[in-house]
């Protein structure tokens, strides 16, 4: 087992948390202090964990995406937390380029328990860390990262599973562009696509 790289599910804390990372981006830009207890509904330990996800994610978004996660409208907002994700969490960025992305450009719309099977299966066996976790474990990080595609508007729902195509504004390429136009294939576009952005 090669062992190139150690995947990050942290994102069960949270999903897609839009409204909670513009939150704490916007509390930041500002200097303010965020309440964990407040934040985690009224568990100071659940706000802390969520907070700190959160710091993670806007820790590898650039100021550009960062603005636009603070001031833009909520598709804006929604495109750049997905973005964060996938930056984020690598299971989450290789398991939409990888399959949901050439699915889609393929013009197989729906994706299925064997396609994420068959994923899982692949990363097991070059992770080992991904080979030792809980059954429990195992079927939240697939449920929540069929939660975040739906939030993120990648598929119509978690049951149906059908790949949704990506409307991008211009803003957003070109914030995505300046940092690394390769990250423009989590929402799907082809290779020739990006070249054309570019």
């Amino acid at each position: 087992m090669t062992e190139e790289r150690k995947y990050d599910f942290s994102y069960t804390a949270l999903s897609l948390g839009v409204m909670e990372m513009a939150y704490v981006a916007n509390a930041q830009r500002s200097n303010e202090d965020i309440d964990r207890e407040e934040f985690g509904m009224g568990k100071s330990t659940t706000g802390k964990r969520k907070l700190a996800d959160i710091n993670k994610r806007l820790k590898n978004i650039t100021l550009a995406q960062r603005n636009l996660l603070i001031d833009g409208d909520l598709i804006l907002k929604r495109q750049i937390a997905f973005l964060a994700v996938c930056k984020t969490h690598l299971f989450i960025r290789d398991f939409i380029v990888e399959v949901v992305r050439e699915k889609y450009l393929l013009f197989d719309y729906q994706i299925t328990d064997g396609d994420y099977l068959s994923f899982f299966r692949q990363k097991a066996e070059l992770h080992e860390h991904v080979n030792n976790l809980t059954d429990k474990t195992k079927a939240k990080i697939r449920q929540v990262l069929f939660k975040i595609l739906e939030q993120a508007g990648l598929i119509d729902d978690v049951n149906n599973r059908n790949i949704q195509p990506q409307f991008m504004d211009p803003v957003l390429v070109k914030a995505i562009v300046d940092d690394d136009s390769a990250l423009l294939k989590v929402f799907l576009l082809s290779d020739a696509e990006i070249q054309n952005l570019t």
